[in-house]
């Protein structure tokens, strides 16, 4: 990382970009509050494993099935109405949840119904708000936007699920209410940001247009490139999906521990992002990303060994200050390289990949610890992520030679 003097314009002064990003802390904070209540609701009701993951199956399947129509919707009309449209959506469904528990005719069905609208919402939300920021700040600043937007994420990944288990504790109803209210703010912020009115060509939708994201991505090494080692590197290094069974067959550390581990990738998340908030990185960003996801195999082998806690967790925010640069990267060439008028489409498939890749991951290793128990399939997880950086140094020579994410 190049540390030159940082760059003189804060991008926290851009007003639109506060609007911008005070919006996504307080969806982030209000989703993973709903979360972490949904879980704890639906684990009261039903007492079932299954169900649990059962809450996650229905989170994906609209992510997966709607990710070409979310595409095409934040391409043809205006970004800031389709993220409005889903925050308020997120908001009455909370509300929905706030009476059905208050009333007493609260279920799992409806909770799975819920978490299912909850996820389509979220399917046009995240990447619609993804192809919006480029529309707010110029692109010499895009680097330091989305490395800002990812420290404070990572601030509401790690005060949101806290924040979401406290309230629940007061009251089933609270943390729902909580985020009803978060949504609603966002909204607002939302409504502020002006934009440079977009000219958007309305092509017929046609098959070939429905993927044409997938086209465009395939026809672009460094884009494929940098998605694809992404999308490799998490999901063989998902054995942090063990982290329960580490905590507490291997470091024996107990509740307390578990929730050490959790956070320990999201802090070391927040000090990276805001490392390159504040440095961005200057040249040589592809060979950055290709080392970072190496150190991300070696930080997931680690983890992996050890049997002090301690040593634990600094593995695991090493890991998390590691996928923070690849996430950065990815997504500053992802923006950049692509036309304005497909980056709805483009970031759709985009996200799609990622959430596959999380969720696929935790299921791989949690099938493979059935076989192995979770340390060889730590090591193993880490040792392929290593095998995919080299792979792809060779496969994608453009993505290494990328020097600048200065637009």
């Amino acid at each position: 990382m190049d540390s030159a003097q940082p760059i003189p314009q804060s991008v926290l002064r851009h007003a639109g970009y506060l609007n911008f990003a005070s919006a996504r802390v307080l969806t982030g904070l209000a989703s993973q509050s709903m979360t972490i209540a949904v879980g704890w609701m639906i684990y009261d009701l039903t007492h079932s494993a299954f169900a649990l993951g059962f809450v996650g199956f229905c989170q994906f399947l609209p992510r997966f099935f709607l990710t070409l129509v979310v595409g095409h919707v934040a391409d043809y009309f205006d970004r800031r109405i389709v993220v409005l449209v889903c925050q308020l959506a997120q908001a009455l469904i909370a509300i929905v949840l706030t009476l059905a528990i208050f009333e007493g005719w609260i279920t799992a069905e409806i909770i799975f119904a819920a978490v299912t609208l909850l996820g389509a919402a979220q399917a046009f939300q995240q990447p619609t708000s993804t192809a919006l920021l480029p529309n707010i700040v110029q692109p010499s600043m895009l680097q330091q936007a989305v490395a800002t937007s990812t420290s404070l994420q990572q601030v509401a990944f790690i005060i949101g699920p806290a924040s979401g288990g406290l309230l629940y504790g007061i009251h089933a109803t609270a943390p729902f209410i909580t985020s009803a209210v978060f949504l609603l703010v966002a909204s607002v912020n939302i409504l502020l940001i002006k934009v440079e009115k977009r000219i958007v060509v309305r092509e017929p939708v046609t098959l070939t247009s429905a993927f044409a994201g997938v086209a465009f991505i395939r026809s672009r090494p460094v884009i494929f490139g940098a998605i694809s080692l992404d999308l490799f590197a998490v999901l063989l290094g998902g054995a942090t999906a063990l982290m329960p069974m580490f905590a507490k067959d291997i470091l024996h550390a107990g509740p307390w521990g578990l929730g050490f581990l959790r956070a320990a990738p999201a802090i070391g998340a927040l000090v990276m992002a805001l490392m390159l908030a504040r440095y961005p990185l200057k040249r040589d960003v592809g060979r950055w990303m290709m080392i970072a996801c190496a150190i991300f195999g070696v930080a997931t082998i680690g983890f992996s060994l050890s049997s002090n806690i301690t040593l634990s967790i600094a593995c695991l925010a090493i890991l998390g200050a590691a996928d923070t640069v690849s996430v950065v990267v990815r997504s500053s060439l992802v923006q950049l390289l692509t036309p304005d008028e497909m980056r709805g489409r483009v970031s759709a498939v985009n996200s799609l990949f990622i959430g596959t890749s999380n969720q696929l991951g935790e299921f791989e290793s949690g099938l493979l610890a059935g076989f192995l128990g979770p340390v060889m399939t730590g090591v193993i997880g880490g040792i392929g992520t290593l095998v995919v950086v080299l792979l792809w140094i060779k496969l994608f020579p453009e993505l290494v030679k990328v020097k600048t994410l200065q637009g």
